[in-house]
């Protein structure tokens, strides 16, 4: 899934379209959005994204359509109480900051496109002069907001049957690079799954011998059966996979498990990786409610993966194919 405010960007330096764009750079309390929420206001009356909705929003909104005619960049600072919100039920009691920039489409379309769908980790901000560019390491100017932002992460599913047909569109549009194997080609088609979606038929012994990418990277083993899913599990726990879901009971795994252990096939500390049943426990009973179990499951190990990152490199949290933000 792109980048929607990235992708307007990009889009209106193309055309040459006058835009602004409005970043929250700051949050204190509760409030309607995140550090890091943005949105791009055209002069039309056109939002693409959001900063948080209602009266919130309007506010900026107005703020941005009058930097447009005067074309200065700008702050604000603005407390979600009831004077301000009440009208609108926005009474959250936070406080957020932001900038508003207009004419951001200036800085160019490859550089919007290049945070669209990045390649490779891209570290950009905002100076305090209101300039966008990249954020070099180590770089002695003074940032208002800097954000990075990532590649996506690999999401391999073992199986190409009917929880990976419901499973793989639903993760490619939630920023993740889905790649289906299965060694049956009649299911491994664009019958039943999207073009985003990678598909890999052959024989298993050479699907599992296929490189993971150089991203943090995701599986789940959903084939047709016990015996090819232990393949597959044998297989995949000696690949650097953040985490691993496989389909099944607590019986199916405790039987697998025992098994990679009596025959050292897996140590404990690989098995830990491993989730089996996969999903959260939402009571679900239909295909697509299994698969928006399992999807979740994925979204909080891929965030919690990515904190641990950002945690080593002294960042902010971050999402995979969307942006780690943090301000000066």
């Amino acid at each position: 899934m792109k980048n929607i405010v990235f992708q307007a960007l990009a889009e209106a330096a193309r055309v040459r379209e006058p835009v602004a764009l409005a970043i929250i750079n700051s949050v204190k309390g509760s409030s309607p959005q995140k550090l890091g929420a943005k949105a791009l206001f055209y002069a039309d009356g056109r939002i693409k994204g959001t900063v948080g909705g209602g009266c919130l929003e309007a506010e900026i909104q107005r703020r941005a359509v009058q930097s447009l005619g005067s074309g200065q960049a700008s702050t604000f600072d603005l407390l979600l109480d009831h004077d301000f919100g009440w009208d609108d039920g926005l009474i959250c009691g936070g406080k957020v900051r932001g900038l508003i920039l207009p004419n951001a489409q200036v800085v160019g379309e490859k550089f919007w496109a290049e945070l669209t769908e990045p390649r490779i980790r891209f570290d950009w901000g905002i100076r305090d002069d209101f300039v966008i560019g990249r954020a070099l390491a180590h770089s002695a100017e003074r940032w208002l907001y800097q954000e990075t932002v990532y590649p996506p992460c690999a999401f391999w599913i073992a199986g190409a049957g009917h929880i990976a047909q419901a499973v793989a569109p639903f993760a490619a549009q939630l920023d993740f690079e889905v790649t289906v194997f299965d060694d049956r080609p009649a299911l491994a088609s664009r019958q039943f799954f999207p073009g985003e979606v990678s598909l890999k038929a052959d024989v298993w012994e050479k699907l599992l011998s296929l490189p993971l990418p150089e991203v943090p990277a995701f599986g789940l083993v959903v084939t047709r059966g016990h015996r090819h899913d232990a393949l597959v599990l044998k297989s995949w726990i000696q690949k650097p996979f953040r985490f691993i879901g496989m389909i099944g009971s607590t019986r199916k795994a405790r039987i697998i498990f025992d098994h990679f252990l009596e025959e050292r096939l897996a140590t404990p500390e690989q098995l830990e990786r491993v989730a089996c049943p996969v999903g959260i426990k939402i009571r679900s009973q239909s295909v697509m409610e299994i698969a928006v179990s399992i999807v979740a499951q994925f979204i909080d190990k891929r965030a919690e993966e990515l904190a641990r990152y950002d945690s080593q490199t002294s960042a902010v949290s971050a999402t995979c194919g969307e942006s780690s933000p943090s301000c000066a």
